[in-house]
């Protein structure tokens, strides 16, 4: 029994040290200049375009999320999956801790901005292979790719599932930003890099990480 309660603990630091990963890889993409994460370029465009607050737009978007998982998974949708928003909420603080750790950081040449943009990626593919790896409840965004995996790409490995959803988000993101707001905001090459590279880099990250992680709490 304490070797199972030491696995869990393990599995609670690994899901934390996931969501600061991801946290910082938020504010390094921020300071960069480059556009907005791939995750949040649907909510930040319509909030441009009905003027709601950018935290209502991403609970909107992210509820949107969890019931595009109910539909794919139906029965096999576990209740406890809605605890997804919390634990989004609960991603607010560690972003919110990152982006005091980076603080003003910024390097002000434009390779400088890729170079911060290139560690960003870097943050986010540890982070989203850390915290989903230790199986406990998924963001809505990864939980959503990973039902549409599960039932839709089954012959497809997750991180190419990743790619595929974050490039989705992004075309939704600036279909409607050209429809109604007569161009592109916020969204820029950054968006664009990331959503094609997480994925892409989240493989290699995953032949090595996915071992340590089982080796340790499975």
């Amino acid at each position: 029994m304490h070797k199972k309660n030491l696995k869990s603990i393990k599995r609670v630091l690994i899901y934390g040290a996931g969501l600061m990963s991801l946290a910082l890889g938020v504010a390094f993409s921020v300071n960069s200049g480059l556009g907005v994460s791939p995750v949040n370029s649907l909510p930040f465009v319509i909030s441009l375009v009905t003027g709601a607050d950018m935290g209502n737009c991403v609970t909107a978007v992210f509820s949107m999320y969890i019931l595009v998982q109910i539909l794919i998974l139906r029965k096999e949708f576990r209740l406890i999956n809605l605890t997804q928003l919390l634990f989004t909420g609960l991603f607010g603080y560690f972003v919110d801790m990152a982006k005091w750790l980076v603080g003003d950081f910024t390097i002000q040449t434009y390779f400088g901005k890729l170079l911060m943009l290139a560690v960003s990626i870097l943050f986010v593919s540890a982070g989203v292979c850390l915290y989903m790896n230790a199986k406990l409840v998924y963001m809505p965004m990864e939980g959503m790719t990973h039902a549409i995996a599960e039932k839709m790409f089954k012959d497809k490995p997750f991180h190419d599932v990743k790619v595929l959803m974050d490039c989705l988000v992004v075309f939704l993101g600036i279909v409607l930003s050209l429809i109604f707001l007569d161009g592109v905001e916020g969204i820029r090459e950054g968006t664009v890099i990331c959503a094609v590279l997480v994925g892409r880099v989240m493989r290699p990250m995953q032949k090595i990480l996915i071992p340590l992680i089982n080796r340790s709490c499975f």
